[in-house]
């Protein structure tokens, strides 16, 4: 994830390239050949995102439908760990995108590790998931936006540029001017070459600064513990018929494909733990 920022323009941007990120965050998932594909564009773009705002906590996109396709969601924290998944039923593999997304919604969250969290929910609008982020950054943020994303998936990449607030003595038509040149760029040069020569051959005009480049990496954060809260949202009795059929619970994270196996003993124990201190918190 390479940042950079033009020095006579109010205009930021970043180019992120995903290749083992991406492998590592789907390669347990059973996913679709186009949700694939989507989920890597959101994942280059979430990188995008997170490394343009100043918070120290977990930026999370979610495109959700009421169609088959149920749920894109893609979380990446201020230190560029990232993890992504999706809820679908039925065959879907051969079913257009923007079907699938008919109807549906774009939320960003941020979940600041101080301070509350913030969400903002619009219609999805657009006939790509660039153009439907870029949508999204103009109602939502009031901030202009361009996206260029690509996924193979296998590999995953993505520019973003951004308008600042202008300034008196900023060039008033840079905007326009670093759109235009951002549209002529290829798939091929997004994936194959590096940062410094995407910027060089889009913007050799012009005068950029560009900071120091960050990794990105896969991480999921679930825990045993994270699963038994799970369970103590069920509840005993709940947990306890489910028990009286299975035996033990099995869970897997949707994330990672991690397994957690709970006992009859674990399983209510964590249950009842819960609402002891539940009690205990009420008296």
């Amino acid at each position: 994830m390479t940042p950079f920022m033009f020095e006579n323009a109010a205009i930021r941007g970043g180019i992120v390239q995903l290749d083992q990120t991406l492998i590592s965050a789907l390669q347990h998932q059973h996913l679709p050949s186009n949700l694939k594909t989507a989920l890597g564009e959101l994942m280059a773009a979430s990188a995008l995102l997170a490394s343009s705002i100043k918070m120290d906590g977990v930026l999370i996109l979610q495109i959700q439908a009421e169609t088959d396709l149920k749920l894109l969601v893609v979380e990446c924290d201020s230190a560029l760990k990232m993890r992504a998944t999706a809820k679908w039923v039925g065959e879907i593999e051969h079913t257009d995108f923007l079907t699938l997304i008919q109807n549906g919604y774009c939320l960003l969250t941020l979940h600041p590790k101080v301070g509350e969290p913030y969400q903002s929910i619009v219609p999805l609008e657009g006939s790509s998931i660039a153009e439907i982020l870029e949508n999204y950054m103009l109602r939502s943020q009031q901030i202009e936006t361009k996206l260029v994303l690509t996924c193979d998936g296998t590999q995953a990449a993505g520019m973003l540029l951004q308008k600042l607030p202008e300034q008196t003595t900023v060039d008033g038509d840079a905007w326009n001017r670093m759109n235009h040149l951002a549209s002529t760029l290829t798939v091929l040069e997004l994936q194959n070459l590096s940062a410094q020569k995407l910027l060089t051959l889009l913007f050799s005009e012009e005068d950029i600064r560009v900071f120091d480049a960050r990794a990105t990496t896969f991480f999921c954060g679930c825990t045993r513990q994270k699963v038994g809260n799970m369970l103590n949202i069920l509840g005993v009795d709940e947990v306890t018929e489910m028990l009286n059929d299975l035996k033990q619970l099995e869970v897997n994270c949707d994330f990672c494909n991690k397994l957690y196996v709970f006992d009859a003993v674990d399983a209510l124990e964590a249950t009842r733990s819960s609402a002891a201190l539940k009690s205990n918190t009420t008296h």
